[in-house]
């Protein structure tokens, strides 16, 4: 099965103290996992940002990211234009601000056709989704 995963599920499969990391972790395995490459961004930048609590120091969250999670997910990719085209229709999704960013891992894994996108914030998504796109799933 094709699915994306948005940097929410590779946290918490990179770290093994959140609650989530065994089925994150599973997710990380399965064939067919690919990732935006945003939230090779998302990710760095929560890991090294002490959102969680902690901070982890550049390069082990470098180094997370490079063998921890490369090695098992394909990155996909957005041209300009499948981008600008993205904001285009953000409007008709309503979208708004930082809202930009979740659309754009739901454009990915539509350009993919993912059956799934995983994510453990649900409410975000799901207020982007039409009819057509991947189903919303929290692992």
């Amino acid at each position: 099965m094709i699915c994306l995963l948005d940097s929410s599920v590779v946290i918490a499969a990179l770290l093994a103290g959140a609650s989530a990391h065994p089925q994150c972790g599973a997710l990380l395995e399965q064939t067919g996992a690919h990732i935006y490459a945003h939230a090779l961004t998302e990710v760095f930048a929560t890991l090294t940002g002490g959102r969680l609590g902690r901070r982890i120091q550049p390069v082990l969250a470098t180094e997370l990211v490079e063998s921890g999670l490369l090695p098992f997910v394909s990155v996909v990719t957005l041209t300009t234009s499948e981008v600008v085209g993205a904001l285009r229709t953000s409007e008709a999704r309503g979208v708004r601000g930082g809202a930009i960013y979740d659309y754009l891992h739901l454009v990915a894994a539509r350009k993919i056709k993912a059956e799934r996108l995983y994510t453990l914030d649900a409410s975000d998504f799901l207020a982007l989704c039409r009819s057509g796109d991947p189903e919303i799933t929290v692992p």
